[in-house]
C-alpha cells in the first residue's frame, strides 16, 4: 500500500507504514496449528490406545500369549516416573509434570523455533506428556502396555516424547557441525582486510 505525502506543492509516493502486530499474527497461526495439532493427534493416540488396553486385558494380562519378533502387548501399571521410579509419589509427580508441560510451551514460544523439525519435536513432547498428565490425574497411576525386549514396558505418549528428544539433540548437534564446517570456510581475518594503496 502506498500513501500520497505532499511536499513542496509536489506529490511524493512513500510507502504507507507496515502495522507490526499483523505480519507476526498473520505468519505464525500456520507453526502454531502444526505445533497443536501434533500434540492433539498424540494426546488422542495415547488415550485411546490405553483406553483398549484397559478394556479387553485384565492387570499384568499380555497378547499374545508369545511375544512376536521381541515385542508384546501387556497391561501394566506405573505409578512413578520413566523407568519405574519415583513409585507412589503422584501429587509430586503431577506438579512437575505441569512444570515440564509449561518448560515445553514456553520453550516454543520464547524465542518463536522456526525450523518445522523443532515444532514438530516440540510437539510431539507436549502430546506425550499431557498423555501421561492425564493419567495421573484421573487414575493416579500411568497406564503401560508395550513391552520390547529388555526395555522398560511404555506406551505411547513415552515413545513420542522420547523420540522427541533424540530428534532435538541430532538437530542441535547436526546445527553445531555446519556452523563449525562454515567458520572453517572463512578465510583469515588478515585476509578480509581491506588492503591498503600506496601513493
Amino acid at each position: 500500500m502506498l500513501s500520497c505525502i505532499a511536499v513542496n506543492d509536489s506529490a511524493t509516493l512513500l510507502p504507507a507504514p507496515e502495522n507490526p502486530t499483523a505480519r507476526p499474527l498473520s505468519s505464525r497461526w500456520r507453526r502454531d496449528l502444526l505445533f497443536f495439532s501434533i500434540a492433539a493427534a498424540i494426546v488422542f493416540a495415547d488415550q485411546l490406545t490405553k483406553w483398549l488396553v484397559r478394556s479387553h486385558l485384565g492387570l499384568y494380562e499380555q497378547w499374545p500369549d508369545h511375544s512376536i519378533l521381541g515385542a508384546r502387548i501387556i497391561h501394566v501399571v506405573n505409578s512413578g516416573a520413566a523407568f519405574g521410579i519415583l513409585q507412589g509419589q503422584t501429587p509430586f509427580l503431577i506438579v512437575t509434570s505441569l512444570l515440564g508441560l509449561g518448560a515445553i510451551v514456553m520453550y516454543y514460544l520464547y524465542p518463536p523455533m522456526e525450523h518445522g523439525l523443532i515444532r514438530v519435536a516440540l510437539g510431539m513432547q507436549l502430546g506425550g506428556a499431557i498423555g501421561n498428565f492425564i493419567d495421573r490425574v484421573r487414575v493416579g497411576e500411568v497406564t503401560d502396555f508395550i513391552d520390547v525386549g529388555r526395555f522398560p514396558t511404555f506406551n505411547v505418549a513415552d515413545s513420542c516424547i522420547s523420540v522427541s528428544i533424540v530428534a532435538v539433540l541430532i538437530f542441535f548437534a547436526l546445527q553445531e557441525t555446519e556452523e563449525g564446517r562454515k567458520k572453517a570456510a572463512l578465510p583469515p581475518v588478515d585476509a578480509q582486510s581491506t588492503p591498503t594503496h600506496e601513493d
